[in-house]
């Protein structure tokens, strides 16, 4: 799917970025070029001494913002995918800097677009989020903004032959910022900061995220939002499986935080099909596709009148056990079980 191909990623140097590569470079030893595009100088050294020139002339980098409209469509000359992981993602950081969260997530999602097009690319996926499903702050609106500007763009790409379409997902385990590491850092204090006993989160991997875009570019039409069917855990369950008996302190919901996650709410029902192994939100407007030839295309069936996708009302629950393992997996090696 990628051999002979050229690739770019957008917010390169992030974790989702770094197993990118790493799955390209597995998967697709005669992938053409990897385009690291960033702003981040330093990871991008980091980057380069486990892949060194060398031992990897596919690999390209490329410092620059995608606010910068002229440096990226520079960088996208010659490409043909694009993988668009750039963004502010803390919700604290854009509720504290919302033109910046602005410019960064709505704006650099325009100049993704204007590039693909004015570049000849022939795919494009965006990252996006669980807070963009019924978003409650900034950040999560920025990135349905964004979704909707990239569903969108399906319908001016004229004659060109490009596809743009998006993947959500939930928490990444063992992200940087997340709950995981959080609670292994604090255990060693003895006690565990608990926002709320019945908060939920979904659960996913690193590398099960990028298959999901993988999956995508590989099959999509244009202007689909692919969201995997991934189990739930609960708050409580995480710090009994990282700290069983630990003292426990209860801090409250942050301002901007769910007390469950959503990924599609019942009125995105409307619009959703189900795929067997990925559900896709359909794009609400679309002059290129009608509904069945989505369904047709996906070999999918529509969900029913009123689904929702919930961490609190999922059927597919992690538990402590299975959370230790995959802890010990996918965050960290010299966790006991």
């Amino acid at each position: 799917m990628l051999n002979n191909k050229v690739v770019l990623i957008t917010g390169g140097t992030g974790s989702f970025g770094k197993k990118f590569i790493e799955t390209i470079l597995l998967r697709y030893p005669m992938v053409k070029k990897i385009i690291v595009f960033s702003r981040d100088e330093l990871k991008q050294s980091i980057i380069k001494q486990k892949y060194p020139a060398f031992d990897y002339p596919q690999l390209r980098f490329f410092i620059g913002d995608i606010r910068d409209r002229d440096r990226l469509t520079q960088a996208t000359e010659g490409v043909d995918v694009i993988i668009h992981a750039a963004a502010i993602k803390q919700v604290d950081t854009a509720e504290y800097n919302p033109t910046e969260c602005i410019r960064t997530n709505v704006d650099g999602a325009e100049n993704v677009i204007h590039a693909a097009l004015a570049c000849g690319v022939k795919d494009v996926v965006a990252l996006s989020t669980d807070k963009a499903c019924a978003p409650i702050n900034l950040y999560g609106a920025t990135k349905l903004t964004s979704d909707k500007l990239f569903a969108a763009a399906n319908n001016i790409r004229g004659s060109k032959d490009v596809r743009f379409s998006i993947v959500r997902y939930g928490n990444v385990m063992g992200s940087r910022g997340s709950v995981i590491p959080f609670f292994l850092e604090k255990k060693n204090e003895g006690e565990l900061p608990i926002t709320h006993r019945d908060m939920t989160r979904f659960n996913i991997s690193l590398q099960e995220g990028v298959d999901l875009v993988m999956f995508a570019i590989g099959h999509h039409l244009g202007g689909e939002i692919f969201i995997p069917k991934i189990p739930s855990y609960k708050i409580m369950d995480i710090a009994e499986a990282i700290a069983p008996g630990c003292k426990t302190r209860l801090v409250g919901i942050r301002p901007g935080e769910k007390l469950h996650e959503e990924m599609i709410t019942d009125t995105d029902s409307l619009n959703t099909i189900d795929m067997g192994e990925y559900y896709a939100i359909l794009p609400s407007v679309s002059f290129t596709y009608t509904e069945d030839d989505y369904l047709t295309h996906h070999k999918a069936v529509k969900v029913p009148f009123g689904f929702k996708y919930n961490s609190g009302t999922n059927t597919e629950w992690e538990t402590v056990d299975s959370l230790r393992s995959l802890i010990k997996e996918h965050v960290d090696p010299n966790f006991k079980i």
